[in-house]
């Protein structure tokens, strides 16, 4: 049992890590922002919530793999290797193929212009709304790209 309780400490640190990942940063702050819009905005079914879930799952995960790869290519070779270049890439590539199709989905479950209209109108009849929505934009910039520029100074 605490063999296996250990598998998750591993897990949980693997994700903390993936957190010093500006990318995996990005992916995340957009699932923040999609899930507050679609529980404000829309009323998805079950279906499309699992949909939804299942996207984001596959976007992390995906993003978390490529950064696995990259820190193993690094440590294999710090010279340059075309094989460890095409591995890289292809890693990443996975990632943009998930980023793609998760726009994708979100087209076809969110694309609503009669909604767009009230989502506009929520913010434009209540100024203070607007801004916290500039606020939890900035908040969100700062997440992404802070640690990079404390990295840069380290």
């Amino acid at each position: 049992m605490r063999k296996f309780l250990k598998g998750f400490a591993y897990a949980a640190a693997g994700i903390v890590h993936c957190l010093n990942e500006r990318n995996f940063r990005v992916h995340l702050c957009a699932v923040c922002f999609v899930s507050w819009f679609a529980l404000k905005f829309y009323e998805l079914s079950r279906a499309e919530w699992a949909v939804l879930l299942l996207t984001f799952a596959a976007v992390l995960s995906a993003e978390a793999v490529n950064t696995s790869i990259e820190r193993l290519c690094d440590r294999v070779s710090k010279e340059h290797s075309e094989l460890i270049r095409r591995s890289k890439d292809c890693a990443a590539g996975a990632v943009l193929i998930f980023a793609i199709f998760a726009v994708v989905i979100g087209i076809v479950l969110f694309w609503d212009t009669e909604r767009f209209a009230a989502v506009g109108e929520y913010f434009v009849s209540a100024p203070l709304r607007f801004l916290w929505l500039g606020l939890a934009v900035i908040v969100a910039a700062v997440f992404v790209f802070l640690p990079e520029r404390l990295k840069d100074k380290g």
